[in-house]
């Protein structure tokens, strides 16, 4: 059924009447739609699941291009992002065009899907910004970061659990906390990844979060490992172009402190959580969805 919303959110978008928005629709990458799949499996195939998988996909990519121009990223999933082929400005116009798009559906669907919707975008909104203003320095906090990455990434996937629950007539608290530790689990292992993996793989430059000044998951584990005058030369990488020497170091490090390991533990712990989450609703295909959180590798 992901066709059907495919279809929907092509329909939102022919509604609008305007071809530049519609030629602009057509250039953005699909990605896995993870939170269109998540609702239909929770909620099945009906027209206010589809409705909802569309609004949530429209509202998702609405954010990454905002996302791409904040950290002046020109790759998404390996092609040249909005903002790399008809700039900034654009980009950022044209994300609020789906936004508002989205909200506007939202009306007509149910109250209480649309306020789970909305709110979760205020802390998407209010995550990016301290996304933003944790780069200024390096963060060793780690609750600083959790918080950062639950309002940036986990919380449109926990409210996309959550408004499926709600339509299915399902324990909305349940699937919330599935949404919520998947969230931080993808966050998790996404930025684990940007270590891991080439630039090839990942579809962007590796490292890249360092180099914007991100300090996530694996760089504060590092940082409290390492002995002071290791410690000095990480902060004195911090926002900076890394050379492959420089790039080896923290790979070494990241590996031999143990600090790799124990972000990848921590976020596949909390992967585990939500597949027994499902076990106990007898949701195989969001099981499955949240192992391959464990297994994934890109």
């Amino acid at each position: 059924m992901l066709e059907a919303i495919e279809r929907k959110m092509e329909q939102y978008i022919l509604d609008l009447e305007d071809r530049d928005a519609l030629e602009l629709y057509k250039k953005l990458p699909a990605g896995k739609r993870l939170r269109a799949k998540m609702i239909l499996s929770i909620a099945g195939s009906t027209l206010a699941s589809i409705k909802t998988a569309a609004i949530v996909e429209m509202i998702h990519a609405a954010s990454l291009l905002h996302d791409d121009v904040i950290d002046d990223a020109y790759v998404r999933r390996g092609n040249p992002s909005i903002n790399a082929i008809y700039g900034n400005k654009t980009s950022i116009m044209f994300g609020d065009v789906l936004y508002s798009k989205g909200f506007y559906e939202l009306i007509d669907i149910d109250r209480d899907v649309a306020k789970t919707i909305s709110d979760a975008v205020v802390k998407l909104s209010l995550g990016e910004r301290q996304d933003v203003i944790l780069s200024h320095s390096f963060n060793s906090n780690k609750d600083a970061y959790m918080q950062m990455i639950y309002g940036k990434t986990a919380s449109l996937i926990e409210a996309s659990a959550k408004s499926a629950a709600i339509l299915a007539g399902k324990d909305r608290d349940i699937y919330a906390k599935y949404g919520k530790n998947l969230g931080l689990a993808f966050q998790m292992i996404d930025d684990i990844l940007d270590i891991t993996q080439d630039s090839q793989k990942l579809g962007k430059p590796a490292m890249h979060d360092y180099e914007e000044g991100k300090c996530t998951l694996p760089y504060i584990y590092l940082y409290e490992k390492l002995n002071n005058e290791d410690r000095d030369k990480l902060l004195s990488l911090h926002a900076k172009r890394l050379s492959n020497e420089d790039i080896d170091w923290i790979k070494d490090k990241m590996i031999s402190s143990g600090a790799l390991k124990k972000a990848s533990d921590e976020a596949k712990a909390l992967a585990l959580e939500a597949v027994e989450l499902m076990q106990s609703e007898g949701n195989k295909e969001l099981e499955r969805v949240a192992m391959q959180m464990i297994e994934r590798s890109f």
